[in-house]
């Protein structure tokens, strides 16, 4: 099982990594809609949802990476007082109990959400109007990436509580 949680893990630091460079066109995006906004009081008609459309990439496809490296918000203020191996055993429960079936869930349906905006070749109801099906599948991508990074944090946490036993 060790494999499967170190490549899940190499998977998400790849995928963190990648997903960091989207901020240059963001940034970019945002610093030529400001420039035509306030120096030619010409502002684009794309431009913010663009940014809007990228952001939730980034922000999408961060989760596992935020997740692997403990950086989502946590309350550990009962954790922290345990020692390490009922930690690992409270980890272990509320992952089985909360984590893994929510995020499950959330990645089934974004999976089905996704899949509904590419038979239907959605597009965003402005008069923009990009394609909505990609950024979907993103959507579905970074849930399936988090639930992954689920099952290798419950694989890890499995072993250091096989270790802790020796």
């Amino acid at each position: 099982m060790q494999p499967l949680a170190t490549g899940i893990n190499r998977l998400n630091s790849t995928t963190g990594r990648f997903i960091s460079y989207l901020t240059v066109p963001l940034i970019l995006v945002v610093v030529y809609e400001v420039f035509m906004r306030y120096a030619f009081n010409a502002p684009t008609v794309w431009a913010f949802e663009a940014t809007t459309l990228m952001y939730g990439c980034h922000f999408v496809l961060g989760f596992a990476y935020t997740h692997q490296h403990n950086g989502h918000v946590a309350i550990d203020v009962f954790e922290s007082k345990l020692p390490l191996k009922p930690r690992t055993i409270l980890r272990i429960v509320v992952n089985l109990l909360f984590f893994i079936p929510t995020i499950g869930m959330l990645s089934y349906y974004a999976i089905r959400y996704a899949i509904t905006s590419w038979q239907v070749l959605e597009r965003a109801s402005t008069s923009w109007a990009p394609p909505l099906y990609p950024f979907k599948s993103i959507m579905a991508i970074g849930f399936t990436l988090l639930f992954l990074q689920g099952v290798a944090k419950l694989i890890e946490d499995f072993k250091s509580l096989g270790s802790a036993d020796e």
